[in-house]
Formats: structure tokens, C-alpha cells, sequence
């Protein structure tokens, strides 16, 4: 059996302490121009004071025009240098790994706050995107590219590809969304084809040991698993990626697509040959025995995002009892405010069922 304490060693850079990350987490409460706010700062940090082996960043915008969320933090300008500077140094000095993630809000992307349509691999009449020129799929991939020179330069240990959840890179695998003529749209090696730009930027201007991680979607959102499992394999193949972050929602439900009916979406994926390539999963892991379950079926690390927001320390909980179960939901806005949430962090859980607890007048 694996043991959630085991440290983790990457083909590139360095190693993980232990099998615990924090997962990428919206959160609303840095500035609007995208640099680091003191509340985002404050939560980021408390987690690696905590215990996690890597703290993940919220999704960090790499363009103007991929904003998705009101007090999104940014990368995609030298003025949030600063910031991400202060954040990675804090991290580190507690002992943690310190990982950036890189997002664009795609067709999500938040009209009121761009200032105009969102944009996408193709025209989308559900939220009035427009379809991205072949010159614009090419600017995306540089932002993606200088975001993690950025990010390098700020002390980063490596940064985590966003492709899942219907933003702006899954939406280039989906063939119902990305019904694209160019050398970025038609057959699934062409829907992959901006990933493929994007590592190759990103290998060939940051540092060798910097480590890069692709975060996936194995079902919804217009998506093929088949499609999935084999975009899994070629990032394996590359040779570019020390991570694979699987976001299932649940780590261990079935697949939606019956001709995986015969195990659970984690196996699908764990059983494939990854070679020196990590895995990450994500998914209602909220307490001991969820985690070391995922680790026995062959994860390498789990990544815990409700468990750690209303338990920061949840690594050192877990050291003390093996069987530690997050708090009991809901919380109250106090119990957040001492966990490290800001304000705005705060209002959007209360948006959450049965998250926040309502206050007593």
C-alpha cells in the first residue's frame, strides 16, 4: 500500500513531500486586474503552512480576453509579476512545492468582464463566443508560453495546463465544440495539435528542470472518453509532462460512456502505462480511507479541494489519524474566515449547496 506520507519524485525538478495537493481552486478574491490580493496571498500560503506537499493556484488567466470569473488572479502581464513572486516564495518557505495553473476562460469566459464576446475554437451560440482566427489560436498558445516563462521567473516549480471543464483547451478536444477547418480542428491529433504547440513553447524557453502538468476532463462537456484516454497516452508519449491532473468529480464513479462500464473512471486511466509520468486524481476525496483508497488503485497523488478549505492543516490531521474525515458540512462564515478564506471567497461558497451555514440574526 501506498502511503499518503511517501514523497514523490518527478522526471524534472523537484519532489513532492508528500502525495497531498492542493487542487486549483476558484476563489474570486484577488484583484480585478488580475494581481495578487492579500486574501489570495493568505489562503494560498496557509495551505502549504498546513501540510500539502504542492499548492496549486486557482485558475490563473494567461490573456485579457480568458477572464472567466470576477477576482480571477492573472499571468498574462509582467505587472503580476510582483505578486506571483511574493506567493511562490511564501510557499516554498513553508516547506510546499509551489505550482501555477494556466486557464483561459475560453467560451466561459465572462463577456462583462472582457468587455466583449467570449472567443472559442468555434462559433458558439449558446454563449454568443465567436470563432478564434488561426493567427489568434496562435496568440493563445504564446500566452500560454510566456504565462509560464512568467511563472518561472517568479519562482514557480512548474505550472499545470488547464484542458478541462469546458474552458477554452478542452473545448479544442470536444468535436461537437472545436468543428474547426485549419491545422487545429477535424481529427482528434488535430484537436490535440494546440496542446502540442503549447509544450513545445513551453520546453523549449523555460528551464529544463521546470515541471509542467496538463489538467483533464474525462467525460461531459461535449468530450469522447475514447478521445480522452488516447490524448492521456500522446502526453505520456511527449515525454513533455511530468503530471496528468484528473478532474472526475468523483474518483470513483463509473464511466458515463457504457463501453467503459467494466471498471471506475480512475482505473480506465491508472491502468494505462505511464512510465515516469505522475498522476494526480480529484474528486470527493474528503477523508482518510477515500484517500488511500485512490492511492491503492494506483494514483500517485490526490489532489483535495473542499477538504481543504475547510480544513487548511488537513495533511497534519491526516498524520494524527489516518482515518480523518473533513469538517462536517456546512460551516459557518467564522470557521472560513479562521481557515484563511477572504470575504469574496467566502460569498462564493455561500453560492455552494449546503456549504456556508446560514448566520443566526
Amino acid at each position: 500500500m501506498s502511503s499518503p506520507f511517501e514523497s514523490v519524485a518527478f522526471m524534472r525538478g523537484p519532489a513532492m513531500k508528500n502525495r497531498l495537493m492542493l487542487a486549483p481552486l476558484t476563489n474570486h478574491q484577488s484583484h480585478e486586474d488580475g494581481t495578487l490580493s492579500d486574501d489570495e496571498f493568505h489562503f494560498l500560503t496557509k495551505r502549504a503552512e498546513g501540510g500539502f506537499g504542492m499548492v496549486m493556484s486557482c485558475a490563473s488567466h494567461v490573456h485579457p480576453l480568458g477572464k472567466a470569473f470576477p477576482g480571477q488572479l492573472g499571468c498574462w502581464g509582467d505587472q503580476h509579476l510582483e505578486g506571483l513572486t511574493r506567493l511562490a516564495r511564501a510557499i516554498h518557505d513553508s516547506g510546499s512545492m509551489a505550482s501555477m495553473q494556466l486557464h483561459h476562460g475560453g467560451r466561459r469566459a465572462s463577456a462583462e468582464l472582457i468587455g466583449q464576446r467570449p472567443v472559442a475554437p468555434s462559433e458558439d451560440a449558446k454563449t454568443g463566443a465567436r470563432a478564434l482566427s488561426t493567427e489568434e489560436v496562435e496568440e493563445a498558445i504564446e500566452s500560454f508560453v510566456a504565462a509560464a516563462q512568467r511563472c518561472e521567473e517568479a519562482g514557480f516549480d512548474g505550472v499545470e495546463i488547464h484542458g478541462a471543464h469546458d474552458y477554452l483547451l478542452c473545448e479544442f478536444l470536444s468535436p461537437e465544440l472545436n468543428r474547426r477547418e485549419d491545422r487545429f480542428g477535424g481529427s482528434r491529433e488535430a484537436r490535440y495539435q494546440i496542446f502540442v504547440e503549447i509544450l513545445d513553447g513551453i520546453r523549449s524557453r523555460c528551464n529544463q528542470n521546470f515541471q509542467v502538468a496538463v489538467r483533464l476532463s474525462p467525460e461531459r462537456f461535449g468530450l469522447n472518453t475514447a478521445d480522452i484516454v488516447w490524448t492521456f497516452e500522446q502526453l505520456i508519449a511527449s515525454g513533455q509532462v511530468d503530471m496528468i491532473d484528473l478532474s472526475l468529480w468523483d474518483v470513483f464513479k463509473e464511466p458515463l460512456d457504457p463501453a467503459f462500464s467494466d471498471r471506475s473512471l480512475s482505473e480506465l486511466f491508472l491502468s494505462v502505462d505511464r512510465g515516469d509520468v505522475k498522476v494526480a486524481v480529484a474528486g470527493k476525496l474528503y477523508d482518510g480511507a477515500a484517500l488511500q483508497r485512490a492511492l491503492d488503485l494506483g494514483a500517485d497523488i490526490v489532489a483535495l479541494g473542499r477538504a481543504a478549505i475547510v480544513n487548511h492543516d488537513f495533511p497534519e490531521l491526516l498524520v494524527a489519524n489516518p482515518l480523518v474525515a473533513m469538517r462536517e458540512l456546512p460551516v459557518s462564515r467564522a470557521v472560513l474566515r479562521d481557515e484563511g478564506l477572504g470575504e469574496a471567497f467566502i460569498s462564493y461558497m455561500d453560492t455552494w449547496d449546503d456549504f456556508v451555514a446560514p448566520e443566526i440574526a
